[in-house]
């Protein structure tokens, strides 16, 4: 399995599993299948409420002898409601609480918003916070505390852009060491890398397939990557298939990737991955779909009642 370097040295395998929209009822025994398969890159949140069940299965699998704390490499997220500096740290705990770690290996701000206290999703003016009453600036200095103190051995980001990531570095103290963003053939994020590359910031990819159990009637008509000719194409000549292909193109960009999944079979399939070369033609034709599409596209923090812009989450 390919790794990413930090500056410090420490490595974080190119490939993990991801645990958005895995079911708590489920998520436990798709981590331990992940972990015997060979995964040993396991992505959380504290907002998708299956970290209890996460830890559960991360303490099976060391219980049965199938890995040790030290070469498994967990990442969670601090929510929007706990951006003021005195959040940070219990937000934290919690995480570690409940999926059984003393420390974590990395930890990320899920998104460049901030809510009031106890706000899952923000619905009324009232309930956000702006940059005003809680700057990224404040975040970022809880966040480089928990570093420092050692409950997270690393510390980044998520959904931020490059004003964001600018403001963040312009600090001037610990700079963001990864940002999470959606990326696959049809959001390339060519700039973001470009930039995040030229700043030593790590990137990961999530949604890689497409977020393809996310097509409810408001995403009916998005395009479908895993039906995408170009992809379906390459996975054709490389007997392989589509969700390889998607997962190997961030592998072969230096971009770790978390696709999820909670079937078995799936799991060690996507894990194969990593053998898979895409060569120059295969790279060159994937970045020639002549699509581009965002499938998480942030709307849901920028209504009416919201204080928040798209331009406050993605480049122009």
């Amino acid at each position: 399995m390919k790794n990413l370097e930090f500056k410090n040295g420490d490595k974080v395998p190119i490939l993990g599993l991801g645990t958005w929209k895995s079911k708590p009822g489920e998520v436990r025994q798709a981590v331990y299948w992940a972990i015997e398969a060979g995964y040993r890159h396991i992505d959380c949140a504290a907002i998708y409420q299956n970290e209890r069940e996460v830890g559960q299965g991360i303490a099976d699998a060391m219980g049965d002898g199938l890995v040790k704390r030290k070469d498994l490499f967990v990442t969670s997220k601090l929510w929007n409601d706990s951006h003021r500096h005195e959040d940070v740290k219990p937000a934290l705990e919690k995480s570690l609480g409940d999926l059984r770690l003393d420390y974590l290996d990395l930890y990320l701000v899920h998104w460049p918003i901030a809510f009031k206290p106890g706000i899952g999703f923000a619905t009324h003016r009232e309930e956000y916070y702006t940059y005003q009453d809680v700057p990224l600036t404040q975040t970022w200095e809880a966040m480089q505390e928990q570093k420092a103190s050692g409950s997270t051995k690393h510390i980044g980001v998520s959904n931020f852009n490059q004003p964001k990531l600018k403001e963040l570095l312009g600090l001037g103290g610990e700079g963001p060491e990864m940002n999470q963003v959606e990326m696959h053939p049809f959001l390339q994020q060519a700039e973001l890398v470009k930039f995040c590359s030229e700043n030593g910031i790590l990137m990961t990819a999530y949604s890689p397939l497409g977020s393809p159990d996310s097509r409810s009637e408001k995403h009916k008509n998005d395009p479908s990557l895993l039906e995408n000719v170009v992809v379906s194409s390459i996975a054709k000549k490389h007997s392989a298939t589509i969700g390889q292909v998607l997962i190997a193109w961030s592998i072969a960009r230096g971009i770790a990737v978390i696709p999820k999944s909670a079937n078995q079979g799936r799991i060690i399939e996507n894990l194969k991955s990593a053998d898979l070369n895409l060569d120059v033609q295969d790279m060159d034709a994937l970045a020639a779909t002549g699509i581009s599409h965002r499938f998480v596209d942030g709307k849901f923090f920028t209504g009416t009642q919201s204080p928040y812009k798209l331009t406050d989450l993605w480049d122009s």
